[in-house]
C-alpha cells in the first residue's frame, strides 16, 4: 500500500505505475483518492476549529454564571451542544472518508522498481542469466509420475478417492526423497545464516490482507468455516505476519528467517497438460526465506535471496535460469521480482521452481511493522521473500535431470545423508 502523501504529492507518477502494469481501471481511483482525503482534511479542520470554539466558549460559561448572566450562558450550552451534534456527524463522515480512502489504497498497486521491463504478461518476463548447462539424454525421459510410478513412488487414484483432484500420497524412496530435499534445504539455509522457524500454518484476514492483494487472497486461500482464519498458501504469510504491530530496534535488523510449513492453495481456473501429476496441486510442503530489512538494504538482499535458490538446486547439478518478471506479471505489492526456473530435459525447456520478490514498504505499511532508527525516529521496514525450495515441483526437476537410461535415479553427494547414505534409487 502506498503513502497517501507520496499519492497526494505525485499523482502522476502513481497513475504512470498503474499504466505501466495494464490496469487502467484502476487509474480513476488516483483522483477519487485525491478527493476523499482533501474532504477528510476539510472536516478534521472544521472539527478542530469546533472543539477550540467549544473550549472556549464553555470557559466562558463559568464566568457568565458566575456574573448571574443565566440567559447568556444558556444560549452559550446551546451553541456548545451545536457544536458537539456538529462534531458528532464530523466524525462519522471522517470514518466513512477512512475507510473509502483504505479500500482504494488497498487495490492501487505499489510503485514498481525502475528497472523492472514494462511488458503486459509472463510472455514477456525477460531472462537474466542461466546457470549450468542444460542436457536432454539419448534416452525418452517419461513423465514424473510414471517415473514416480516405477519406484511405487506415487498413488494418484487413491489420493483422488480421499480427497479429489489435486492431492497425492508419496511413497517410499519417493516420500523419502521429498523429505530429504527438505532437510538439505533447511540445513543449507542455516548454514548461510538464517534462523529457522516452524510457523503457524493459519493467520487471521488482518494477516492477510497485509501481506497480499485482494486478487490474490479470492484466487489462492483457504477460509476456516466459523472462523477468522485462513490455511497458508505459503509460510511467507505467516513469518510476515510474525511482526504485525511491533517496533523493531534498527540495530536488531535484518531479521533473516527461514521457515518449512505444508501450503494450502485453491490454485483457480484450468492450467494445461503440463500440470497433471504434481506440478500444480492444492496440498504441498516448502522452505522458505523471508527478511525483514532497512529500506536502503532491501536491493542487496534481493540479489542475495534468489543466489540461494540458484546456488542450492547447482549443488545438485540441475540447471537453472534467473527470470525477470515484468511489470504486468508483477503481483500489486511487489516494486521487484524474480522466478527461478529449472531445466526440464523431458519437455526441453525451463520451469518454475520458485519466486523471489521484493514488495518494498507495501507490506510493513500495511501490517504497521516499524523501525526505531537511532535518532528515535520511526519508518516503516522493507520485506522481502523467496522459496528456498518446494519439493513437489523440484521432484519433478531433479527426477528428469538425475534419470538414468536403466530407469536409476542418482542421489547427489549432498542429499546422500539425508538418504541414508543411498547414492541411487532403483526400481523394486
Amino acid at each position: 500500500m502506498l503513502d497517501i502523501k507520496f499519492l497526494r504529492e505525485n499523482p502522476d507518477v502513481v497513475k504512470k505505475n498503474i499504466e505501466n502494469k495494464f490496469q487502467n481501471e484502476k487509474l480513476p481511483l488516483v483522483d477519487e483518492v485525491i478527493e476523499l482525503d482533501q474532504k477528510k482534511r476539510d472536516a478534521q479542520q472544521e472539527a478542530d476549529s469546533l472543539r477550540a470554539n467549544r473550549n472556549k466558549i464553555s470557559k466562558e460559561i463559568g464566568a457568565l454564571m458566575g456574573q448571574g448572566k443565566k440567559e447568556e450562558a444558556e444560549e452559550a450550552k446551546k451553541k456548545v451542544a451545536e457544536f458537539a451534534s456538529r462534531l458528532s456527524e464530523l466524525e462519522v463522515l471522517e470514518k466513512e472518508y477512512d475507510e473509502k480512502i483504505l479500500k482504494d489504497m488497498m487495490v492501487i498497486p505499489n510503485i514498481i522498481d525502475p528497472s523492472v521491463p514494462i511488458g503486459k504478461d509472463d510472455s514477456e518476463n525477460v531472462e537474466i542469466t542461466r546457470y549450468g548447462e542444460p542436457v536432454v539424454p539419448d534416452f525418452e525421459i517419461p513423465y514424473h509420475t510414471e517415473i514416480m510410478e516405477s519406484f511405487d513412488g506415487i498413488d494418484l487414484d487413491a489420493a483422488g478417492r480421499v480427497a479429489g483432484n489435486g492431492f497425492y500420497y508419496l511413497m517410499g524412496d519417493i516420500a523419502r526423497l521429498h523429505s530429504a530435499v527438505l532437510a538439505y534445504a533447511r540445513d543449507f539455509m542455516i548454514n548461510r545464516g538464517f534462523t529457522y522457524c516452524v510457523p503457524p500454518f493459519m493467520i487471521r484476514s488482518n494477516v492477510v490482507t497485509g501481506v497480499m492483494s485482494f486478487a490474490e487472497m479470492d484466487a489462492m486461500m483457504y477460509k476456516i468455516e466459523g472462523e477468522d482464519l485462513y490455511l497458508i498458501g505459503t509460510s511467507e504469510h505467516s513469518m510476515i505476519g510474525k511482526f504485525i504491530d511491533t517496533i523493531v530496534p534498527e540495530e536488531q535488523l535484518p531479521k533473516t528467517l527461514t521457515s518449512y510449513s505444508p501450503c494450502f492453495r485453491k490454485e483457480k481456473g484450468a492450467h494445461g497438460i503440463e500440470e497433471r501429476g504434481v506440478y500444480r496441486i492444492h496440498q504441498f510442503e516448502k522452505q522458505e526465506m523471508i527478511v525483514v530489512c532497512k529500506p536502503e538494504e532491501s536491493k542487496m538482499w534481493f540479489d542475495k535471496l534468489w543466489q540461494n535458490t540458484v546456488d542450492l538446486f547447482r549443488s545438485m547439478d540441475i540447471p537453472v535460469r534467473t527470470i525477470e518478471c515484468c511489470s504486468g506479471d508483477l503481483a500489486d505489492l511487489k516494486v521487484k521480482s524474480y522466478d527461478v526456473e529449472a531445466w526440464s530435459p523431458r519437455q526441453k525447456k525451463y520451469f518454475e521452481v520458485g519466486s523471489c520478490s521484493n514488495l518494498g514498504d507495501a507490506q510493513a505499511r500495511r501490517l504497521k511493522i516499524r523501525v526505531k532508527g537511532k535518532d528515535g525516529n520511526k519508518y516503516f521496514a522493507h520485506t522481502l521473500n523467496n522459496t528456498v525450495v518446494a519439493p513437489p515441483r523440484m521432484l519433478i526437476a531433479f527426477l528428469e535431470n538425475n534419470l538414468r537410461e536403466d530407469g536409476s535415479v542418482a542421489i547427489p553427494e549432498v542429499l546422500q545423508p539425508y538418504m541414508g547414505g543411498m547414492t541411487e534409487i532403483r526400481k523394486k
